[in-house]
């Protein structure tokens, strides 16, 4: 414990530092939302990787692949990635371009500007406290690995967590985000490569049957095309489809879209995205973990102490304790701390600036019996960006103090309620320059209550389907083929409609 203590220290003092200069370069509410436009396309590159790439990549994804096996792997590794990046290419550079005429500083921002409705904007901003799952998640993923690697209780270490990255970005905002993310995400790459590595040796030290053999032996299943025993991935849809849909809409949360206005010009966030992809990849691929631990971990060792219940999310931390030594797992633990801290602070960033932003601005406008300036404005949502963030720490040490079941299934829930939210009204945004704004109200809403609505109540309202309700990726996906998809044609028809009407005039 005590190497642990004097490393986790040394991170604790560098990501300060990091802050502190963070701070220094923050000087009002927009660079504490976006920065100045002149980050190096290598560092936002870098910081996207690192943020995109969570808690539920390092901690959690290993857990669902040990338990539904090949299908696991395929949904969460290169379905996913897959959809990420084809939604990154189509959206970021416009996005951009759209965002720096319009003076955008977040998400909802753009949306409200770009479809010219404050009322937009601020559904939107009210959509984006969904985001307070993910932020559960995260922390609750931190806690532990620091229960393990610290030898600290539930309660000392969601205190720790969040006193600390809230503080950093509480002073640092958008560049203190950056430039942790930067140490946090050279961090992530070292250990990723060392975990992946112990994998490879793991299987070529295994002797007669070989790995996939000893796999296959306890369960033919898991090495499975699809794994029709899975607990979330069973079927075709659940396995190959919802990966792919999933991973597009992923990219539509604020803490990831909005890196493309960090940069000036559309050659940045080529490069920016090249970094990105090939860091993303290697992130992904720990899920593999799940399978290496099959090999080295025992059943028993992932039943919680407390309870008596199987703990999936317990997979990679066992399978780290037992392949390395003290030392070395004591490292990683550090390092997963920081790799669940830097989506953390990047997901407070976003929450805190669209809800001073675009939530309370808004109501200030709506309300306000005077004009106010645009300096009096930013003052105004500069300040209450600060006191969101305490708010927030403190629901969710609330919350965590007794962690829901299966946290990734909580997070993932509340998230995708949101991208959903977003997804139509910023594709259509970018790809048309016509469309009616009913259209796009109108698929927002519906791509979110069916979300909800088959999450919660699938099962009663369709008992004999086969389609796995309780998996939130299976409802997303449905909801954008039901809601989202018909919108883009329609989108699409009217948009070809417009420009011939403009040429026949």
């Amino acid at each position: 414990m005590g190497l642990a203590w004097i490393l986790f220290t040394i991170y604790l003092l560098g990501t300060s530092y990091l802050g502190y200069v963070g701070y220094k370069k923050t000087e009002g509410f927009s660079s504490f939302a976006i920065g100045k436009g002149d980050l190096s396309p290598f560092v936002v590159g870098i910081t996207l990787a690192a943020s995109t790439a969570s808690a539920s990549t390092f901690i959690i994804n290993p857990g669902f692949v040990y338990v539904d096996g090949l299908s696991a792997w395929i949904n969460m590794g290169l379905g996913t990635f897959s959809g990420i990046m084809f939604m990154l290419i189509v959206l970021s550079f416009k996005f951009r371009k759209i965002g720096a005429t319009n003076n955008a500083l977040t998400v909802p921002d753009w949306i409200g500007k770009r479809y010219n409705s404050k009322g937009f904007s601020f559904y939107f901003a009210v959509i984006n406290l969904l985001s307070f799952a993910f932020v559960v998640l995260l922390v609750g993923g931190i806690s532990i690995v620091m229960q393990k690697s610290l030898g600290v209780t539930n309660t000392t270490a969601l205190l720790i967590t969040l006193v600390f990255v809230t503080g950093y970005v509480f002073f640092g905002g958008t560049y203190a985000h950056v430039y942790t993310n930067l140490f946090q995400g050279i961090l992530m790459v070292i250990v990723s490569i060392i975990i992946l590595w112990s994998g490879i040796e793991l299987m070529l030290k295994t002797g007669d049957p070989d790995f996939i053999q000893q796999i296959y032996n306890e369960d033919p299943n898991l090495l499975a095309w699809i794994n029709k025993k899975g607990t979330l991935f069973n079927d075709f849809f659940s396995i190959y489809i919802t990966g792919f849909f999933v991973g597009a809409a992923l990219v539509s949360q604020p803490h990831i879209l909005t890196k493309a206005l960090y940069v000036k010009t559309d050659k940045d966030v080529k490069k920016y995205l090249w970094v990105f992809g090939v860091i993303l990849l290697l992130f992904m691929f720990l899920a593999t973990v799940g399978f290496f631990a099959h090999i080295n971990v025992a059943p028993e060792q992932l039943i919680d102490n407390n309870t008596g219940k199987f703990r999936q999310d317990l997979v990679m931390i066992v399978y780290l304790a037992n392949t390395f030594p003290d030392w070395v797992f004591t490292i990683i633990s550090v390092v997963l701390i920081a790799a669940a801290m830097s989506t953390l602070d990047g997901l407070l960033v976003s929450i805190s600036t669209i809800t001073a932003n675009d939530l309370i601005l808004n109501i200030i406008d709506r309300f306000s019996k005077k004009e106010l300036t645009e300096e009096k404005k930013m003052k105004i949502a500069f300040k209450a960006s600060h006191l969101i963030l305490v708010i927030i720490a403190v629901l969710v040490f609330w919350v965590n103090i007794n962690p829901p079941k299966l946290l990734g299934i909580y997070g993932q829930v509340g998230v995708y309620g949101g991208v959903l939210a977003a997804l139509t009204p910023l594709i259509v945004g970018v790809l048309f320059k016509n469309t009616p704004i009913k259209l796009v109200w109108t698929s927002s809403v519906i791509a979110v209550l069916i979300h909800f609505t088959l999450y919660f109540y699938g099962n009663k309202l369709f008992p004999n389907t086969s389609f796995t309700f309780e998996n939130p990726a299976v409802t997303s996906t449905l909801a954008i083929i039901v809601a989202v998809l018909p919108a883009l044609i329609i989108a699409w028809i009217a948009n070809n409609k417009y420009i011939k009407t403009k040429k026949n005039e």
